[in-house]
């Protein structure tokens, strides 16, 4: 299994030399990948109609493109995977030309993860439709793996029109992996025709369990192999105690999991260097350095 980490953005200073001590001790213990989440916008709680939202224009987000291509010049193997960026809120295009020149800078270093997100506020500022998401993604899928595996593309779909056009660098990776998240059935269903892995956002082994079973029944409706398919857990920090950890561990490999990141937010730490001395001892507890 391979072990990274969760950036700790909303508990992080928009300081970018915190930010590469981060990335580079992570890199430098051992961790295989890093691990961020996406939103561009952050709403006011006290905006007309409220705001229930877990995040609010008090958390910051760090863009992950930009992010990523940071950290691309500042280390050598760490994977960068995106959990999750919200892909249809972004123009497809765009992100296709975003991804494959990441990727190229960081030497086939990225695994794109997408997903649907919930907070309509981004979709209507972006100019996007919230209601028809489910639908979009799978087109704006294809449509990614076309442009980063063809110099030019001729597409009519749905939502997308290209009269033979390409991008140009292509990616590295021929074409990105393409995993997405989601638990309901409907996501569960899309996951097992057309992602290359899963990004699992649930934070207990009790809930991963009958998700992981749906995951394997559309698997089989779907006539798809699992052998390249791969599973991302995530170890809440702040809800798994250290006597846990292993276990925890275990059991999602034992599910099928073939990548964990470990999530230090929530845990009190109020400083850059708590959330590196945190990877630390989990480093160690796993011998990866």
């Amino acid at each position: 299994m391979k072990i990274g980490v969760v950036f700790p953005q909303i508990e992080f200073p928009p300081d970018p030399i915190a930010v590469r001590d981060y990335v580079q001790a992570a890199e430098g213990m051992g961790y295989t990948h890093i691990y961020t989440y996406d939103h561009i916008l952050g709403a006011n709680p006290d905006r007309p109609g409220g705001w229930n939202g877990p995040y609010t224009h008090e958390n910051p987000f760090f863009e992950p493109f930009v992010l990523f291509s940071y950290l691309a010049g500042l280390t050598t193997r760490i994977e960068f995977a995106t959990g999750i960026l919200i892909l249809p809120q972004r123009q497809t295009v765009l992100v296709a030309k975003q991804a494959a020149t990441l990727d190229v800078l960081s030497h086939g270093r990225l695994r794109l993860g997408v997903g649907l997100g919930w907070n309509e506020v981004e979709y209507m500022a972006q100019g996007e439709n919230f209601h028809n998401r489910g639908k979009r993604v799978e087109e704006q899928v294809k449509l990614l793996r076309l442009l980063w595996t063809q110099p030019l593309v001729k597409f009519d779909g749905s939502y997308h029109h290209i009269a033979d056009a390409g991008v140009n660098p292509l990616p590295v990776q021929r074409p990105i992996p393409i995993w997405m998240g989601g638990t309901v059935d409907a996501a569960l269903s899309r996951i097992a025709r057309i992602a290359d892995g899963w990004m699992a956002n649930v934070r207990t082994l009790e809930q991963a369990r009958p998700a992981v079973d749906k995951l394997n029944r559309y698997f089989e409706e779907a006539g798809r192999d699992r052998a390249s398919f791969g599973i991302e857990a995530r170890l809440n920090a702040n809800l798994i105690t250290k006597n846990n950890w292993v276990n925890f561990i275990k059991s999602w490999e034992e599910l099928g999991a073939t990548h964990l990141s470990i999530n230090t937010m929530s845990c009190g730490y109020d400083t850059p260097a708590a959330h590196i001395t945190a990877l630390r001892e989990f480093a160690q507890l796993l011998g990866l350095s």
